[in-house]
């Protein structure tokens, strides 16, 4: 028999939406970010060529420049203000992230709930603007190399630098902005908008390249079907869950005795959702893409690093896959489920797994469950993210029908859903007891009030 919860989840509709208020103010706040953020793509850095620009990134769109495309949503083609993307951001995020869980003062820092949180997110704010600095200066001096300045020199220089580590934190802001006021994640929001955005012209291309004969029709076909199963495959994944029964046993509050439940502790097959492809393809980026634009003036270890970490190749291969199992454990224990907290939490609220002992016991069955599970999970994200990779280099298709872009489409796609889904179930509660209160008022004010009993 379906719970509560599940009826008034089955009996949501638009006119229930219509409804929530602050959902509909969410959302529209959510959009109004993210076409702030879309119209910034198109706000051109100052003192670049826009036709040798072109040129170039005609050029390297099929190479690294395709990724660099695909994860500041066509910023960096036209090279807007936002070129850097939200990449220097998530690279400041790993790095806090590692020191948090190796580092002595910041893992203390973790400990200390609010307050340390702030503390990490202003650490992390630091990252970015070192990180966000260093990467535009050496994007500034490789366009001045590369022949793209109109007027080279150190002021087009620090104006580059400045717009772009600007745009960056603007985007960033943007981003807690959406995650605070909005509706899912804001980094990954926009992120998502990025791709969004470039997909009819990457179809447009691809058609037009079947067209044009470069690509077959059944390589078209198989590439559509491949897109399709990806999504079907990725959807059933992000929903499969490991249930661990959990009971409560009986307990008497006063004079009163409550039978004991049976519940159950869901533990999703990819607790970290997209972060590990995220994480993974913004530290393959780091090192390239400053070398993409050095264009006749890289250096001999910039060219090494462009022949081995190139997308496709071996190499760029397995740290991908490395990187993605790596991340896909450390942001699940670290972040996304801990099993010392879920144990404690369990013992305050005087849950237990049948068979296991609460506090130190169950937190070690907790990690063994959780250990195996992410092998199924981490195997998927890995297969997710390398099987179309390979296709995609050889065939010769756009970034955007890959793995990545696939993965994190369906999964902020299906994470944002949840969210409004939860928003309008809370929205069901609140007005089921504004009911409940409104008829007990009507039923207290329809009886006659009794006159007390007269004193002798």
């Amino acid at each position: 028999m379906a719970s509560a919860a599940e009826q008034m989840a089955a009996n949501m509709s638009w006119g229930a939406f219509g409804k929530a208020t602050e959902l509909k103010q969410r959302i529209l706040f959510t959009l109004g970010l993210l076409v702030v953020y879309r119209v910034g793509t198109y706000i051109p850095v100052p003192g670049i060529d826009g036709n040798e620009l072109r040129a170039f990134m005609d050029q390297a769109a099929t190479g690294i420049g395709g990724v660099l495309n695909m994860f500041t949503g066509g910023a960096i083609s036209r090279m807007g203000i936002f070129a850097l993307g939200i990449m220097p951001y998530i690279s400041a995020s790993i790095i806090i992230q590692l020191l948090a869980a190796m580092w002595g003062p910041l893992e203390q820092l973790k400990k200390e709930g609010e307050q340390g949180r702030k503390k990490i997110n202003q650490y992390t704010r630091y990252g970015t603007v070192f990180l966000a600095t260093f990467q535009a200066y050496g994007l500034a001096a490789s366009l001045e190399a590369g022949g793209l300045a109109h007027d080279p020199g150190w002021f087009f220089r620090v104006a580059c630098v400045i717009t772009l580590v600007g745009g960056t934190m603007f985007l960033m802001w943007l981003g807690e902005q959406i995650t605070a006021r909005g509706i899912g994640n804001g980094i990954s929001l926009i992120i998502f908008v990025g791709i969004i955005a470039e997909v009819p012209a990457a179809l447009a291309q691809f058609f037009a390249s079947g067209r044009s004969g470069a690509i077959s029709i059944p390589v078209i076909i198989g590439v559509l079907l491949m897109v399709g199963a990806t999504i079907i495959f990725v959807v059933f994944m992000e929903r499969s869950l490991r249930k661990i029964h959990i009971q409560y046993p009986r307990r008497q509050v006063g004079m009163k005795v409550y039978d004991g439940g049976n519940s159950h502790l869901p533990i999703k097959v990819n607790p970290a959702g997209v972060i590990p492809a995220i994480f993974a393809s913004s530290l393959l980026l780091l090192p390239t893409t400053l070398a993409t634009f050095s264009g006749a003036q890289t250096g001999a270890v910039m060219s090494t690093i462009l022949a081995y970490f190139g997308p496709g190749q071996p190499l760029y291969l397995l740290f991908m896959v490395a990187m993605v199992v790596f991340f896909t454990y450390f942001y699940t224990f670290n972040v996304a489920f801990k099993p010392d907290d879920v144990a404690d939490n369990l013992k305050n609220q005087n849950g237990f797994i049948p068979g296991i002992r609460p506090g130190k016991r169950t937190a070690e069955y907790l990690e063994y469950v959780v250990n195996r599970v992410l092998v199924l999970g981490s195997a998927y994200l890995a297969v997710v993210v390398l099987f179309p990779e390979i296709l995609r280099s050889q065939l010769a298709i756009p970034f955007y029908f890959g793995g990545t872009s696939v993965l994190i489409v369906v999964s902020v796609t299906m994470d944002t859903i949840q969210q409004i889904q939860s928003h309008l179930l809370a929205h069901q509660y609140e007005g089921l007891i504004e009911k409940s209160n409104l008829r007990g008022k009507g039923r207290s004010g329809g009886k006659s009030k009794r006159r007390p009993p007269a004193r002798r």
